[in-house]
């Protein structure tokens, strides 16, 4: 039997929070919650990350790191189609590695919050790899990368839990180019 490493359990407990704190937001997220959804005592948790901020630290951690490797891998192509294809592939792999994070990124996109400029430089990062230049903001460009991400979002939810992301991950793909009009 194949044992997980301690980084691979972590990774699995600030993925299983993360989709937590996206339905029910960090203040309204218990540590017994996330215990439950994880298949461990609270104290047990508690041996991994000393307190649920530390995990939701993590979380943010995890979100950031990806957006970043995300921007690196796309940064030196040109705005256009096959940037964005790059990007919504990133991004639907991501969603299918690691669909809580993702869940995660997706309510903050829905749900902004202004003053946390934590989240909000995680969301600059997206627009930027998606070449879209906020001082000259293009109103149909933002509702179709809107439309895309979200529909992106919630298909891939749909097709890990129904266990069709092999058969689904194209769709998805020429989905998302068609609702950025590619």
């Amino acid at each position: 039997m194949l044992r997980h490493t301690k980084t691979q359990i972590d990774a699995g407990i600030v993925d299983r929070a993360a989709a937590l704190f996206a339905r029910h937001d960090f203040a309204h997220t218990s540590l017994q919650q996330i215990a439950d959804a994880v298949g461990y005592s609270k104290a047990g948790l508690l041996h991994h990350f000393p307190s649920k901020q530390a995990i939701y630290d993590a979380v943010i951690a995890a979100l950031r790191t990806h957006m970043e490797e995300l921007l690196e891998g796309v940064k030196a192509l040109p705005a256009g189609i096959e940037r964005d294809r790059a990007v919504i592939e990133a991004s639907i792999d991501f969603a299918f590695e690691r669909p809580g994070i993702s869940a995660f990124g997706n309510r903050i996109a829905i749900s902004p919050d202004p003053a946390n400029e934590t989240l909000n430089a995680i969301g600059f990062l997206m627009y930027e790899a998606l070449s879209i230049d906020l001082q000259n903001l293009q109103m149909e460009r933002l509702v179709r990368v809107t439309s895309a991400f979200a529909g992106l979002g919630i298909t891939a939810g749909i097709a890990e839990q129904s266990k069709l992301s092999k058969e689904w991950r194209g769709l998805i793909i020429d989905a998302a180019m068609d609702a950025l009009g590619h």
